[in-house]
């Protein structure tokens, strides 16, 4: 039994709070803008690694050769606009011409703050 004014005590109370809530939907809310305004980005590189591994593959016979080469695939790929033909580094490893690029995305986030990403890549040295 119990004494007037005293209540017997619940089980713990478990559960989000309305501002626990309201945090962790700004937290993922802000991921998904991020993920959003990095995506693209990604999705550049990934293009111009699979343009410069079939250039490479290719053989060209002159660096001008590779470079235009590389700036007519950016003509057909309309998400290739970080580098261009005279961004290229070519070079010969073991009789194989090997492509390289190197650029960095700055990538706004709101107001002065942004992000910095630092792209790089070369062509896989197939010994075809």
């Amino acid at each position: 039994m119990t004494r007037p004014g005293f209540h017997r005590p619940r089980a713990a109370q478990r559960g989000l709070t309305l501002f626990g809530l309201l945090f962790w939907a700004l937290v993922i809310g802000f991921l998904g803008y991020l993920l959003v305004r990095v995506l693209p980005t990604i999705n550049e590189y990934l293009t111009i690694q699979r343009a410069i591994d079939k250039i490479a593959a290719e053989q060209p016979a002159t660096v001008a050769e590779a470079r235009s080469s590389f700036d007519r695939q950016k003509d057909l790929e309309y998400s290739i606009s970080a580098i261009t033909g005279k961004d290229l580094e070519v070079t010969k490893e073991n009789d194989r011409v090997v492509l390289a690029f190197r650029y960095d995305k700055e990538i706004p986030v709101m107001g002065p703050v942004y992000i910095l990403i630092k792209y790089e890549g070369r062509s896989k040295n197939s010994g075809r």
